[in-house]
């Protein structure tokens, strides 16, 4: 089940995906590029040099792309295609989710633990609600996001929410509004996405309720 609908961002002109067609914000999209050596790599911050290949991300893109040859055929030329590739995705954005985070908590933008959270919303200061994927679902329905487009994240397990928060496990964490709180939103759908989450609850997505 998800939880709001995910604005277009700003960031730069629109791509088109290689496996599926579609054309959008690149801040839904996986940027590779090809290595000298003719390597397919992941560019998640999207600041490598060199021509970019985008895939929607999607764990089914990500697979089309790879089981098709398509980014052979999008880069005009032979290429190596590392063995794991949707999982080194995978594993990149996870980190990148959480390195954020980490920075947003560092800021004075991110606050863990039930408490801590529930009074962030009560002061009506909650921009996003974020909730560990393996969490109670009893204990998770005690709180609710704000209203709006993109105030849930329930991508993350309570382990890689508390490495965020320097902590063993975290169930319940919130982001005040701020700078780096639009860049966890977009890179959290992205990592759900690849998860195979579109479906859930999670960043960008509208949820309906049971």
């Amino acid at each position: 089940m998800t939880r709001g609908r995910r604005q277009a961002s700003t960031d730069g002109p629109e791509r088109r995906c290689i496996a599926t067609g579609h054309v959008g914000d690149p801040a839904g999209m996986v940027r590779f590029v090809i290595a000298p050596d003719g390597t397919v790599t992941p560019d998640i911050d999207r600041k490598l040099p060199g021509r970019g290949i985008w895939v929607r991300a999607d764990a089914a893109a990500l697979d089309r792309a790879v089981a098709k040859k398509l980014f052979a055929r999008a880069a005009r030329a032979s290429v190596t295609v590392p063995p794991g590739l949707a999982a080194l995705v995978h594993q990149l954005l996870a980190r990148r989710v959480i390195d954020m985070l980490s920075l947003a908590r560092k800021g004075g933008l991110a606050v863990a633990g039930f408490e801590k959270v529930r009074d962030l919303a009560l002061r009506e200061e909650m921009a996003v609600l974020l909730q560990a994927a393996d969490g109670s679902e009893r204990g998770k329905s005690k709180l609710r996001p704000p209203g709006g487009d993109g105030t849930f994240i329930g991508c993350l397990t309570a382990r890689e929410l508390g490495l965020a928060f320097g902590r063993e496990h975290v169930i319940h964490a919130a982001l005040r509004a701020g700078g780096l709180t639009r860049r966890v939103i977009d890179d959290a759908a992205r990592l759900a996405g690849v998860r195979g989450q579109g479906g859930e609850r999670v960043a960008g997505e509208e949820k309906t309720d049971a």
